[in-house]
């Protein structure tokens, strides 16, 4: 395949509706395909004590949204070290928001073929209800009360939209993430 393009799924959802969870569920059944999670690079460079770590543990803490040209080079090196066109790749936790998706757009443009945005679509009731219990045994900085309440926020003014960007191309796929990681 001359000039193959590594080809993108998209996985977004709301905070602990299960993006993660569903990702390794699919590589379970799927050799081909890598899996990188957006927040897990970004936490990996806050641990790596890079010159950019704290500024992306304070944006993290704050819930908020990490620059589009941070991560854009996270994923793009992630998906580069992993072979880049020589295989599929699903990303979650990105693009979060319209400076994510038209930052990829202009980063990326047309060396990568994206396939689909797989949206995660569940009440915020169950997903404060997943990270309650995800918060008894986690040591990240951003599964605290108040930095998931600014998530909600963040996930409902940002992660929304863009969700209906992809709508718009037709390239979008729902599923509902209300049931155990089994039935989703």
């Amino acid at each position: 395949m001359e000039n193959a393009k590594p080809k993108v799924s998209f996985v977004l959802g709301g905070p602990g509706c299960g993006k993660n969870t569903q990702c390794d569920l699919i590589l379970e059944h799927f050799n081909n395909i890598k899996h990188f999670s957006a927040g897990d690079l970004l936490r990996a460079e806050i641990a790596s004590g890079s010159e950019k770590a704290v500024l992306i543990k304070s944006i993290i803490d704050e819930g908020k949204i990490v620059p589009n040209e941070i991560t854009c080079e996270l994923i793009k090196q992630a998906m580069k070290n992993a072979g880049w066109e020589k295989n599929e790749y699903i990303i979650d936790g990105y693009p979060r928001n319209a400076d994510n998706y038209y930052g990829w757009k202009k980063e990326v443009g047309d060396e990568v073929e994206i396939k689909q945005l797989v949206f995660l679509d569940t009440s915020e009731e169950v997903m404060m209800e997943r990270l309650g219990n995800r918060m008894k045994g986690s040591d990240r900085s951003d599964d605290n009360l108040e930095a998931i309440k600014k998530r909600f926020v963040t996930y409902k003014n940002d992660t929304i939209p863009t969700v209906n960007l992809f709508k718009e191309q037709g390239k979008c796929q729902i599923v509902d993430a209300s049931g155990t990681k089994e039935e989703v």
